[in-house]
């Protein structure tokens, strides 16, 4: 028996409403004014129609501060940090599920609590070693006086090696940022749903282990991987604080920060706010569409994962 519930009903939709308002009237609102001129834009009140500028805020958009190139830095940054961190997880996740060594829950643990431990409370530490990866390495030749029979066997520069940086780099950009512990979780709950007779079966059939990984485990975590990846693939897209730390070179900027660099300074009396709305679309529309594109297998990777 479905019991009716009209006055209940009314309210939760206008409530549902009232919550999609507030979120794409700001959007709405981008998009107006990414449509006119600024003369428009600074009227009171403001159009609320769109307007025919559309293509020439883009083009200004577009030529103002190299955003091409910080969408492409972008796109390469969001796409390395989420094939680094499913990469990462799900062979962390198999060790931890189905190899047996000593520590092993231990080290789950210490996996798992780096969620307290986000990129921005490690921030210091991880930019000294993004600075200087390879120092440790010099020190223990020091200490141990291999220096120099190192650099004799090697003909390399211990001196100008040790100094090699991640700084103003794709890897510096992408590797502090591709653990996860979040899909490592995931991947390990995931990974203990599967029956164990599935595993006996491949050891009988001689499969090696990344065999059993690559021809059972795969398949059956596709959706998973395809929800986790929009997960991902947003996260790195809208990285600021670590970009901003580790590039000085302009030409190393990502897209976010490229709009908030774009945004009006002291000797600048009218921001070209039309402009700065169309950078916006530009920035928030490669989201967008990996999350339409991927929406019905996002969603069904959230419902397989509940399950």
């Amino acid at each position: 028996m479905i019991e009716r519930t009209p006055k209940l009903d009314l309210f939760c939709h206008a409530l549902l409403i009232a919550g999609i308002a507030a979120i794409c009237l700001p959007l709405y609102y981008a998009v107006v004014a990414a449509t006119h001129t600024l003369d428009d834009v600074l009227l009171v009140p403001m159009p609320l129609l769109p307007g025919t500028e559309l293509i020439t805020n883009l083009k200004a958009a577009l030529a103002k501060g190299d955003l091409g190139r910080q969408l492409v830095n972008s796109l390469i940054v969001s796409i390395g940090v989420t094939t680094g961190k499913i990469a990462v997880s799900i062979l962390s996740a198999f060790a931890i599920t189905y190899f047996r060594f000593p520590f092993r829950m231990t080290a789950f643990w210490l996996i798992f609590a780096t969620l307290m431990l986000p990129i921005e409370v490690r921030i210091v530490p991880t930019y000294a070693v993004a600075a200087h990866p390879l120092q440790p390495l010099g020190w223990l030749l020091e200490e141990t006086g291999l220096r120099g029979l190192v650099e004799r066997l090697s003909g390399w520069d211990v001196e100008a090696v040790v100094k090699w940086s991640l700084l103003d780099s794709y890897a510096g950009l992408i590797l502090p940022l591709t653990a996860s512990a979040t899909a490592t979780f995931l991947f390990r709950q995931l990974f203990l749903t599967i029956p164990e007779e599935l595993l006996e079966a491949a050891k009988i059939d001689g499969a090696s282990p990344m065999r059993f990984l690559v021809d059972v485990l795969w398949p059956m975590s596709r959706t998973n991987v395809v929800a986790l990846s929009v997960i991902l693939f947003v996260f790195g897209w809208n990285q600021y604080l670590w970009p901003l730390l580790i590039t000085t070179d302009a030409s190393m900027a990502t897209a976010v920060i490229g709009l908030a660099k774009q945004m009006p300074g002291a000797a600048e009396a009218v921001p070209k706010w039309n402009v700065l709305m169309a950078s916006s679309l530009l920035i928030t529309l490669p989201p967008v569409l990996v999350v339409i594109v991927l929406q019905r297998w996002f969603v069904k990777g959230l419902v397989d994962s509940e399950k």
